[in-house]
Formats: C-alpha cells, structure tokens, sequence
C-alpha cells in the first residue's frame, strides 16, 4: 500500500509540474538549464583576414564563459597600417562598445558592419561550440579597399537557427523530468527492500566520505594551498579526484623505490599542441590495492592540503596495465635523504627545512584547522628522512602516506590493536619496537611520529656547516647498525643504551644549535610522555630563528662600531653560554605556555 501510494505521488507532481512547464515554460524555471558557452577568448590579435568570404581567426585558447547568459563574439578592425580580430564572450543584454547585439541566437558567426566607439567594426555574436572561430563575411557586406561597405543583408539561415535554439532549451527540462521520474520510481519500488540493511550498516560504522570542495569554512582558512610556483603544481588534474577515464599521463623515469611502490617523474599532456607539465606518479602492482587505497583516502581528504604536505592530484585504477596510480606534484630536488646525501646546509638552511617539517607534522596531527573547523587528527607512523621531499624554496613536505592512520574518535583499542607494529625499524620508537604502545590513548600515536622527526632533524643538523666539521651523510644510529635493521637489532642498540644518536660537544658551540640538539633530545626521550608536540617544536625553532636574528643584528652592529672607533680587541669576552642559556629559557617559557593553551 506505501508503494503504491508513493507511486501515485509521484505522478501527481510530475503532472503538475509538466502542466506547468507547457502553459508556463518561463515559469519552470527553463534559464536553470541554461549551459555555459565554450568560446575562442584571445582578446585583440593581429591577422591576415582581409574581411571577405570565410576567415579563421586563429586563436588558440577556448574559454568556458563565466555566466551562463553569455554569448560568443568576434570583432574584425581595420585601420591604416593592420587588421585585428577580438574574441571574447559577452552577455548580449549589456551593451558592447557601445552597441546591443542583436543577432546572438545564431549558431554561425556573420559579420555585420557596426559603428562602434572604437570606430567602424565587424562584429558577430553566436551560440554554440567555439561558433565565433570562423568568421563569415556575406557577399553584400564585402569589404572594399578603402575601408568602405555596404550595409549587410539578414541571413535566412538566422531565424531558423533561432527556432531550432528554442526548441531545443524548451524539451531539456522536460527530457530531465522524465528520467527523474523514473529514476525516484526505481528508488521508491526497492526502498522497502533495502531498509532491512539499515541496522547491519550502522553495526559497521560506515562513514562517507566528504565531497571534495564541500567545505564550511573558507577557502583561505581552510585549505593552505601550494603557493611555491617554482614547484610543479598542475592545474589541469588539480580538480579530479574520481576520474572516469584515465588523464593523458606518459611515465618518463624512474626516481624512487619502495617497499609498496615506484615512484615516475612524468608528463602530463594538455590540450594545447605539444605542451605538457610535469608531475610525479607512484605506480602501485595490483596485489597492493590495500596501500594504495589507504593512502589515497588520507589524500582525498580536503582538509589534508598544507603548504608542508605533498600536493595530491588525483588517484586513478589502470587497468590495462594491472596497476594503481596516485599523481602527485613533482619536486625535481628529491626527497630529503638524497639532499643531504649531496648536500652540506648552512645554518639558515636547517632553520628552514626544520621548521616547515615541524610544520607540516603539526598540521597532521592538528584536531582543528586555523579557522577553528574540526579536523581528524593523522599519524603518518613511517617518518624517516626519504619520506620527506625538498621543495624547490628550500622548504620540506611529508610524503608516502601509506601506513598513515586517521585518528578517528570512533576507533576502537581493537581497532587500534589491529594496526599493528609498522613503519621503519631504524626510526621506530622504543614503545613501537617493544609493542607496549599505549593504546587507550590516540596521543601515543602521535609521540612516534615525534620520535621519528627527533631522528630526521638529527641528520639534518649532522650535515650543518654550523656544527664545525661535517661528516658525510649518515642515517640516524649510523655505523652501529646495518642499513636495513630489524626490529630486534633496533631493540639492542635503543634499548640498551636508553639514549639517541651521538651529540658531540662541538655541536653545541654555536649559540642556535646547542637550543637545536636540546629540542632533538626532547623529541627523542623514551618517556613518550616527555617528549614535545610538534606545534611546540615549530613554534620553538620559530622563536629561536627570531633571537638568533636579534643576536645576529647587534653582533654586526657591533663590528661596525668596533671598526668605525678603530678600538683594538685584545681578550674575547665568553659570553656564548649566557646567550644561549638566555635563548634556551626564553623558547622553553613560550613553548610551555602554549603546551598549556
């Protein structure tokens, strides 16, 4: 009985609204399904078009017109010394230098000669696929040598362009209100059947997933996005989350490899001829559809975007070739191991890449966007310095997300259990090698991956100019343990000695890296609970790079006067340990404040 009468409701409101869609076509709301035009958009271009019969205008940028009330328009000129066509769209009830358009309907681009501000013109105006491309000049509007012409005469063609238009836009609304109909009667008829599913979903906890863009907070607040233009940051696939067919992408090298995956640099074509923008590719095989979906679901989060997080493209099953993509923008310096591999930083080079990494660790495991919206918390549990890809600004972005976590309120300690004992073993920390991870409490989580970082910003300061002499590259734990340990060697080195990396004593003559090291053996404690968050950490090496800058000023300031005054400097005042012991109280008053807050 509820079916049928859902039925019959049903076909009441769609004869009542075709009833009024026939009596009152403008009542129904016809202007809802008018479409945006696609237009050739290249504002003034010389050309060689001498205004007589058919003429391209050779413009190579089409443009979807903002509003849906705009048409397509060129304008042909010719003055003493060139010619010039515009292309452009417009919305034909707004006057056009000077003058309405009034042949609009047309799907052709016929030239009548106008008086415009700018002087005498050929204008067009048309409705349709990239129409004002050709341009038609009729044979009683030719253009003589002068400059002269004569008035042109209507086309025939133009009222039946117009009709064939209208008939068109009329049936749209209904051909959608019929497939509607049917669609809403399909749900009706098999709602009954499917509601007895209700309780076994709601057992499972099923979630859906936010649409991409559906955000309720602004776009500035939101979303931080890439704004290092010297990076690949393409925009053709920036939109694409969920692509029905696969992007025009051509693998060109081999730049990384790993456990679950290979990482291409590749292009990815355009529409325009011969152009291309680079990108990268990670190419997963078939039998690791697990990784590849966790890490294109943490991707696929919106409020994941960061200026220190990998910007994510789209994610895309190729199944000719058997594999799982996720495209990526590309950073031509690598990721941070290769860096420092060939690299020695000076000392404003670690305060950069430390700080942007604290950063962008910080954003993950945030429970709040800046704007204040709430966010799920996200552990990435595999941070090590080849996880972590330089920028071309010298700044750092986590990457390889595919043992990360979502810190869910919902998760469950068996949930949590049932992660597992994951990530690298030279980087674990001592509670994930013992396996006595507390699991009742989420922040836990997030003390690994504080632990992990202690270990990167070791090794970048172990390749700092400002430490003295500087080794080669080196990762944490070094020499004592092979290059791919397990997890019970990791336990013999970490465990027993109960400390970190070596900090030698000439590190810490520099006034900033003595706070460094100090910040490191922090993050490094094998009480989790010791240890800082990553907000403290960045806001830390923020506040050390404003008083080492503060120092710095006076120290120059002060060489200046000494050699102005000529004064000879005979003893060397030890004020090095008052100045950092002055930096180190400062930064641990702010960082235990905002620990607070």
């Amino acid at each position: 009985m509820k079916a049928r009468r859902c039925s019959l409701t049903f076909r009441g409101v769609l004869s009542a609204f075709l009833i009024s869609v026939l009596l009152e076509p403008g009542a129904a709301g016809l202007d809802v399904f008018q479409l945006h035009e696609l237009c050739k958009f290249c504002d003034v271009e010389p050309t060689s078009c001498n205004g007589t019969g058919i003429c391209k205008t050779d413009c190579s940028i089409s443009s979807i017109c903002e509003k849906p009330t705009e048409v397509c328009v060129s304008i042909w000129r010719r003055n003493e010394t060139n010619m010039s066509i515009e292309t452009l769209c417009h919305n034909p009830a707004e006057p056009l230098y000077g003058i309405t358009l009034d042949d609009y309907n047309s799907t052709t681009c016929v030239m009548k000669e106008k008086n415009t501000t700018t002087g005498l013109a050929h204008l067009c105006s048309c409705k349709g696929a990239e129409c004002n491309e050709e341009l038609i000049f009729s044979q009683s509007d030719r253009i003589m040598e002068d400059g002269d012409a004569v008035d042109p005469t209507p086309d025939p063609l133009e009222s039946k362009d117009s009709l064939m238009s209208v008939v068109l836009v009329s049936m749209l609304p209904l051909l959608v209100m019929v497939i509607a109909f049917f669609g809403m009667f399909y749900w009706c008829r098999i709602h009954r059947q499917r509601r007895p599913n209700r309780q076994w979903e709601s057992s499972f906890n099923f979630k859906r997933k936010p649409i991409a863009g559906g955000l309720d907070c602004s776009d500035a607040c939101a979303i931080m996005t890439d704004v290092d233009k010297s990076d690949s940051s393409p925009t053709h696939a920036n939109s694409l989350n969920h692509n029905t067919e696969p992007l025009p992408i051509e693998l060109d090298l081999l730049v990384g490899k790993g456990r679950f995956a290979q990482v291409y640099k590749a292009k990815l074509k355009q529409t325009t001829w011969n152009q291309f923008e680079t990108v990268a590719v990670k190419v997963f095989p078939y039998e690791e559809y697990a990784s590849w979906k966790n890490e294109k679901d943490i991707f696929s989060n919106t409020d994941l975007r960061h200026e220190n997080i990998l910007h994510f493209l789209t994610a895309e099953e190729r199944k000719v070739e058997k594999q799982y993509w996720l495209i990526t923008a590309f950073h031509p310096r690598g990721n941070l191991q290769e860096y420092l591999t060939h690299h020695v930083i000076s000392w404003q080079e670690l305060q950069v890449l430390s700080s942007s990494l604290a950063r962008g660790v910080a954003h993950l495991h945030s429970d709040r966007l800046p704007c204040g919206r709430p966010k799920v918390p996200i552990v990435h549990r595999d941070l090590k310095s080849s996880n972590i890809l330089v920028k071309n600004d010298g700044t750092c972005c986590v990457c390889d997300f595919g043992l990360g976590l979502c810190l869910d309120s919902s998760l469950s300690v068996d949930d949590l259990a049932n992660s597992g004992q994951v990530g690298t073993a030279r980087y674990m920390a001592p509670e994930v090698l013992e396996a006595r991870l507390n699991l009742e409490n989420i922040e836990s989580f997030k003390q690994t991956d504080i632990y992990s970082m202690a270990l990167v910003l070791w090794e970048m300061t172990s390749r700092c100019e400002a430490i003295g002499e500087v080794k080669d590259y080196e990762p944490a734990y070094g020499s004592k343990v092979r290059e791919h340990p397990c997890v019970e060697s990791m336990k013999d080195n970490v465990l027993r000695d109960r400390g970190g990396p070596e900090i030698p004593d000439s590190w810490l003559r520099h006034q900033g890296m003595a706070v460094m090291c100090a910040t490191i053996k922090e993050c490094w404690d094998h009480d989790p609970e010791a240890r800082l968050t990553a907000h403290c950490i960045a806001e830390r090496i923020s506040e050390l790079e404003d008083e080492m800058g503060k120092l710095s000023s006076r120290s120059s300031s002060a060489e200046k006067i000494v050699e102005e005054l000529k004064i000879p400097i005979e003893v060397e005042i030890p004020e090095e340990e008052v100045k950092i012991t002055e930096i180190q109280n400062i930064i641990a008053v702010d960082c235990s404040i905002s620990d607070k807050k």
